[in-house]
């Protein structure tokens, strides 16, 4: 079982009486849900770690205690028989503020291996934001219209393809570039290509 005696000393020196049982029986349930847990202090607190990459971190303050998990958002508390409480203090699971509080050993565990499995699958993948198209030139659309084949393949292409469309013949300062800029438009898209054809294959 990996021990830190900093985390004894933290216990031990820098918490008050009533925190004390209580951060000593959330490191007891994390070792028991695995042999394998690390311990180590980050941002002044004990940390539990896995494989060197922190899954939680356990507190005290001055009326209540906490454990956090990294990326408590993405655990399913209701699998381990939990209930969220967000907002209430650092982290989902509440201010603990007796050991009637803390989660039970089971419970801690579920919450542990599902922290250790997210760790191992790697870091959660952002969502990209959707990409808005500003409002069309009227000349564009205009020509648009008049032509079916380019019209076709503009609808189709993705928004970030007709992003850069518009916003070339929206940029053009003056009238006769804009007209310029549409006419290659409708030629491209003729061809299939996107704004940025000539880059695609640098």
């Amino acid at each position: 079982m990996n021990r830190d005696d900093r985390i004894d000393a933290y216990i031990e020196d820098r918490t008050l009486p009533f925190a004390q049982p209580i951060l000593r029986r959330i490191r007891e349930a994390v070792h028991a849900a695995d042999d394998e847990i690390e311990e180590d202090i980050k941002w002044g607190a004990p940390a539990f770690l896995h494989n060197g990459r922190t899954l939680a971190i356990m507190a005290s303050f001055k009326r209540h205690a906490v454990l956090s998990f990294t990326r408590d958002k993405e655990l399913d508390f209701a699998k381990a028989g939990l209930s969220r409480k967000p907002g209430e203090a650092m982290g989902l699971l509440g201010k603990l503020k007796s050991e009637d509080d803390v989660p039970g050993d089971t419970q801690i565990k579920a919450l542990i291996e599902q922290a250790i499995a997210l760790e191992k699958a790697g870091p959660a993948k952002k969502k990209a934001k959707p990409v808005k198209v500003p409002p069309m030139p009227e000349p564009l659309a205009d020509a648009l219209s008049a032509n079916p084949k380019s019209k076709e393949v503009f609808d189709n292409f993705p928004p970030g393809a007709q992003r850069d469309y518009v916003e070339w013949v929206a940029e053009a300062k003056r009238e006769a570039t804009r007209d310029k800029r549409i006419a290659t438009a409708i030629e491209w898209l003729a061809e299939g290509k996107k704004r940025n054809w000539k880059y695609e294959n640098c």
